[in-house]
C-alpha cells in the first residue's frame, strides 16, 4: 500500500512566512492610526459630553480639542479640522479625515475616518 506523504514543503513554508510577514507589516502600520482615531473619537465625545454653553464660540471648542489632542498625542488632525455647528440649544461636533499609509514601494493603504457627537444642551 502506497502512503502519500503529507506536510508542508520548503516552498510552501516560505509562501506562508511571506504572507504572515505581510499581514504583520500591515497590522504594525495600521494599529497606531486606528488607535489615534479612537483617541480623536474619545476627545470629541468628551467635549460634547461636557455640554459647552451656547456662549462658547467654535474657536473655544477648537482650542479645547487642541489641548486634549496634545495630551493624547494626536498629530493627524487639529481643531481647525473640526466641523462645529450650533443647532437650537446644542452643539454638533464632527470630523472627517483620511490617512494614507505607505506599505511597500508604490502600494499604500487609505483609511478614512468619520465621527461626530452632539451635546445634550447648554449649561
Amino acid at each position: 500500500m502506497k502512503h502519500k506523504q503529507a506536510g508542508l514543503s520548503l516552498i510552501g513554508l516560505l509562501i506562508v512566512a511571506v504572507l504572515l510577514a505581510f499581514v504583520f507589516l500591515i497590522g504594525m502600520r495600521t494599529v497606531p492610526v486606528v488607535t489615534e482615531y479612537f483617541a480623536v473619537k474619545k476627545i470629541i465625545h468628551a467635549i460634547a459630553a461636557s455640554n459647552p454653553s451656547m456662549d462658547e464660540t467654535t474657536a473655544d471648542i477648537r482650542r479645547d480639542f487642541d489641548k486634549r489632542a496634545s495630551a493624547e498625542y494626536v498629530d493627524s488632525v487639529t481643531g481647525q479640522d473640526l466641523a462645529v455647528y450650533k443647532h437650537g440649544g446644542q452643539f454638533e461636533i464632527g470630523i472627517e479625515y483620511s490617512r494614507k499609509i505607505p506599505i511597500v514601494a508604490n502600494v499604500s493603504l487609505l483609511l478614512e475616518f468619520q465621527t461626530d457627537a452632539k451635546s445634550n444642551g447648554g449649561r
